[in-house]
Protein backbone atom coordinates (compact mmCIF):
# COMPACT_ATOMS: atom_id res chain seq x y z
CA UNK A 1 0.00 0.00 0.00
CA UNK A 2 1.44 3.34 -1.05
CA UNK A 3 1.71 6.28 1.34
CA UNK A 4 1.20 9.93 0.51
CA UNK A 5 3.64 12.49 1.86
CA UNK A 6 1.09 13.51 4.48
CA UNK A 7 0.55 9.94 5.67
CA UNK A 8 4.29 9.28 5.89
CA UNK A 9 4.81 12.53 7.80
CA UNK A 10 2.07 11.59 10.26
CA UNK A 11 3.45 8.07 10.72
CA UNK A 12 6.89 9.43 11.58
CA UNK A 13 5.39 12.00 13.97
CA UNK A 14 3.45 9.23 15.71
CA UNK A 15 6.61 7.10 15.94
CA UNK A 16 8.37 9.99 17.67
CA UNK A 17 5.47 10.45 20.08
CA UNK A 18 5.72 6.75 20.97
CA UNK A 19 9.26 7.23 22.32
CA UNK A 20 8.96 8.09 26.06
CA UNK A 21 12.11 10.20 26.19
CA UNK A 22 11.18 12.41 23.25
CA UNK A 23 8.95 15.47 23.23
CA UNK A 24 7.38 15.45 19.80
CA UNK A 25 7.03 19.24 19.90
CA UNK A 26 10.84 19.52 19.89
CA UNK A 27 11.19 17.78 16.54
CA UNK A 28 9.83 18.90 13.19
CA UNK A 29 9.05 16.35 10.47
CA UNK A 30 8.69 16.84 6.72
CA UNK A 31 8.25 14.13 4.08
CA UNK A 32 8.73 14.29 0.33
CA UNK A 33 8.75 11.24 -1.93
CA UNK A 34 9.98 8.96 0.84
CA UNK A 35 12.70 11.32 2.06
CA UNK A 36 12.05 12.37 5.65
CA UNK A 37 13.73 15.39 7.25
CA UNK A 38 13.95 15.82 11.01
CA UNK A 39 14.70 19.23 12.49
CA UNK A 40 14.58 20.94 15.86
CA UNK A 41 16.53 21.06 19.11
CA UNK A 42 17.01 18.44 21.84
CA UNK A 43 19.01 18.50 25.07
CA UNK A 44 21.04 15.31 24.60
CA UNK A 45 22.73 13.36 21.83
CA UNK A 46 20.86 10.27 22.98
CA UNK A 47 17.55 11.92 22.10
CA UNK A 48 18.93 12.84 18.70
CA UNK A 49 19.82 9.23 17.91
CA UNK A 50 16.53 7.91 19.34
CA UNK A 51 14.60 10.23 17.04
CA UNK A 52 16.65 9.05 14.08
CA UNK A 53 16.10 5.39 14.98
CA UNK A 54 12.35 5.86 15.43
CA UNK A 55 12.04 7.51 12.03
CA UNK A 56 14.11 4.84 10.26
CA UNK A 57 11.77 2.15 11.55
CA UNK A 58 8.74 3.65 9.80
CA UNK A 59 7.76 1.78 6.66
CA UNK A 60 7.96 4.06 3.65
CA UNK A 61 11.04 6.00 4.74
CA UNK A 62 13.56 5.67 1.91
CA UNK A 63 16.13 8.10 3.27
CA UNK A 64 16.55 10.29 6.33
CA UNK A 65 17.92 13.83 6.50
CA UNK A 66 18.73 14.61 10.12
CA UNK A 67 19.07 18.30 11.06
CA UNK A 68 18.43 18.00 14.79
CA UNK A 69 20.66 20.25 16.92
CA UNK A 70 21.86 19.27 20.40
CA UNK A 71 21.69 22.21 22.82
CA UNK A 72 22.54 21.62 26.47
CA UNK A 73 21.38 23.43 29.54
CA UNK A 74 23.89 26.02 30.76
CA UNK A 75 25.46 23.81 33.41
CA UNK A 76 26.38 21.13 30.86
CA UNK A 77 27.36 23.42 27.99
CA UNK A 78 30.38 24.63 29.99
CA UNK A 79 32.07 21.20 30.13
CA UNK A 80 35.46 21.29 28.43
CA UNK A 81 36.76 18.74 25.95
CA UNK A 82 39.32 17.21 28.30
CA UNK A 83 36.68 16.48 30.92
CA UNK A 84 34.41 14.80 28.37
CA UNK A 85 37.30 12.81 26.85
CA UNK A 86 38.40 11.49 30.26
CA UNK A 87 34.84 10.48 31.05
CA UNK A 88 34.59 8.56 27.75
CA UNK A 89 37.89 6.76 28.37
CA UNK A 90 36.75 5.75 31.87
CA UNK A 91 33.41 4.56 30.46
CA UNK A 92 35.25 2.38 27.94
CA UNK A 93 37.10 0.66 30.80
CA UNK A 94 33.81 -0.41 32.38
CA UNK A 95 32.49 -2.06 29.18
CA UNK A 96 33.56 -5.66 28.67
CA UNK A 97 32.99 -5.48 24.92
CA UNK A 98 35.39 -2.58 24.37
CA UNK A 99 39.16 -3.25 24.49
CA UNK A 100 41.11 -0.94 26.81
CA UNK A 101 43.59 -0.32 24.02
CA UNK A 102 43.10 0.49 20.38
CA UNK A 103 40.86 3.56 20.58
CA UNK A 104 41.94 7.20 20.57
CA UNK A 105 39.46 9.83 21.73
CA UNK A 106 39.46 13.47 20.69
CA UNK A 107 36.86 16.05 21.77
CA UNK A 108 36.50 19.52 20.32
CA UNK A 109 33.59 21.78 21.29
CA UNK A 110 31.53 18.75 22.31
CA UNK A 111 32.21 16.86 19.08
CA UNK A 112 33.87 13.46 19.64
CA UNK A 113 36.19 11.76 17.16
CA UNK A 114 37.10 8.09 17.66
CA UNK A 115 40.12 6.61 15.88
CA UNK A 116 42.07 3.37 15.96
CA UNK A 117 41.66 -0.31 15.04
CA UNK A 118 39.42 -3.02 16.50
CA UNK A 119 38.80 -6.65 15.58
CA UNK A 120 35.00 -6.60 15.38
CA UNK A 121 32.31 -4.18 14.29
CA UNK A 122 30.25 -4.82 17.45
CA UNK A 123 33.17 -3.34 19.41
CA UNK A 124 33.13 -0.24 17.22
CA UNK A 125 29.37 0.11 17.69
CA UNK A 126 29.73 -0.33 21.46
CA UNK A 127 32.42 2.36 21.55
CA UNK A 128 30.20 4.77 19.62
CA UNK A 129 27.16 4.12 21.82
CA UNK A 130 29.20 4.51 25.01
CA UNK A 131 30.83 7.75 23.85
CA UNK A 132 27.61 9.40 22.74
CA UNK A 133 25.85 8.55 26.01
CA UNK A 134 28.15 10.86 27.96
CA UNK A 135 26.80 14.25 28.98
CA UNK A 136 28.17 17.11 26.91
CA UNK A 137 28.57 15.20 23.63
CA UNK A 138 27.04 17.07 20.69
CA UNK A 139 28.05 14.71 17.90
CA UNK A 140 30.46 11.97 16.88
CA UNK A 141 32.72 10.97 14.00
CA UNK A 142 33.64 7.27 14.14
CA UNK A 143 36.89 6.65 12.23
CA UNK A 144 37.66 3.31 13.91
CA UNK A 145 38.75 0.71 11.37
CA UNK A 146 38.05 -3.00 11.58
CA UNK A 147 41.07 -5.23 11.12
CA UNK A 148 40.34 -8.73 12.32
CA UNK A 149 43.14 -11.14 13.14
CA UNK A 150 41.03 -13.90 11.63
CA UNK A 151 42.49 -15.44 8.47
CA UNK A 152 39.21 -17.07 7.56
CA UNK A 153 37.88 -16.46 4.07
CA UNK A 154 34.46 -14.87 4.03
CA UNK A 155 31.73 -17.45 3.49
CA UNK A 156 29.07 -16.04 1.16
CA UNK A 157 26.63 -18.86 1.92
CA UNK A 158 26.82 -18.27 5.66
CA UNK A 159 25.96 -14.59 5.23
CA UNK A 160 23.04 -15.47 2.95
CA UNK A 161 21.73 -17.99 5.47
CA UNK A 162 22.05 -15.47 8.31
CA UNK A 163 20.06 -12.91 6.28
CA UNK A 164 17.38 -15.51 5.57
CA UNK A 165 17.06 -16.38 9.27
CA UNK A 166 16.36 -12.79 10.31
CA UNK A 167 12.63 -12.18 10.71
CA UNK A 168 12.94 -8.47 9.89
CA UNK A 169 14.59 -8.98 6.50
CA UNK A 170 13.12 -10.16 3.22
CA UNK A 171 16.34 -11.58 1.80
CA UNK A 172 15.09 -12.79 -1.56
CA UNK A 173 16.09 -9.52 -3.27
CA UNK A 174 19.44 -9.15 -1.52
CA UNK A 175 22.56 -10.20 -3.41
CA UNK A 176 25.77 -10.85 -1.50
CA UNK A 177 29.20 -10.41 -3.06
CA UNK A 178 32.41 -11.25 -1.19
CA UNK A 179 36.00 -10.26 -1.79
CA UNK A 180 39.14 -10.10 0.28
CA UNK A 181 37.87 -9.01 3.71
CA UNK A 182 34.97 -7.13 2.06
CA UNK A 183 31.24 -7.78 1.63
CA UNK A 184 29.07 -5.89 -0.85
CA UNK A 185 25.28 -5.95 -0.56
CA UNK A 186 23.16 -5.13 -3.61
CA UNK A 187 19.45 -5.31 -4.36
CA UNK A 188 16.29 -3.90 -2.85
CA UNK A 189 14.68 -3.77 0.59
CA UNK A 190 11.52 -2.08 1.84
CA UNK A 191 12.89 0.05 4.68
CA UNK A 192 15.96 1.82 5.99
CA UNK A 193 15.74 -0.48 9.01
CA UNK A 194 16.07 -3.56 6.76
CA UNK A 195 19.05 -2.01 5.00
CA UNK A 196 20.88 -1.37 8.24
CA UNK A 197 20.04 -4.78 9.70
CA UNK A 198 21.40 -6.49 6.60
CA UNK A 199 24.69 -4.60 6.95
CA UNK A 200 24.91 -5.45 10.63
CA UNK A 201 24.52 -9.16 9.84
CA UNK A 202 27.20 -8.98 7.14
CA UNK A 203 29.56 -7.31 9.62
CA UNK A 204 29.23 -10.30 11.94
CA UNK A 205 30.84 -12.71 9.48
CA UNK A 206 34.43 -13.74 10.36
CA UNK A 207 37.10 -12.04 8.28
CA UNK A 208 35.02 -8.97 7.34
CA UNK A 209 36.91 -5.66 7.47
CA UNK A 210 34.44 -3.58 5.48
CA UNK A 211 30.84 -3.69 4.23
CA UNK A 212 29.70 -1.76 1.15
CA UNK A 213 25.96 -1.44 1.60
CA UNK A 214 24.45 -0.58 -1.79
CA UNK A 215 20.95 -1.82 -0.97
CA UNK A 216 18.21 0.39 -2.35
CA UNK A 217 15.14 1.20 -0.27
CA UNK A 218 12.40 0.58 -2.81
CA UNK A 219 9.15 1.05 -0.91
CA UNK A 220 6.81 2.78 -3.33
CA UNK A 221 5.54 6.08 -2.04
CA UNK A 222 2.74 7.94 -3.71
CA UNK A 223 4.00 11.21 -5.12
CA UNK A 224 0.76 13.03 -4.35
CA UNK A 225 0.65 15.91 -1.89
Amino acid sequence: MMKTNEVLQRDVQNALKWEPSLHAAEIGVTAKDGIVTLSGTVDSYTKKTEAEWAAKNVLGVKALVENIVVHFHDNWSKRDGEEIALEIVEAFKSKWGIPNKGIKVKVEDGWVTLEGELQWNYQREAAEKTATSQVGVKGLTNLIKIKSESNDSIEKKEIEEALARNWAIDSKNIHVEVGTNKVTLRGKVESVYEKEQAARIAWNAPGVWSVDNQLEVAYENALMN
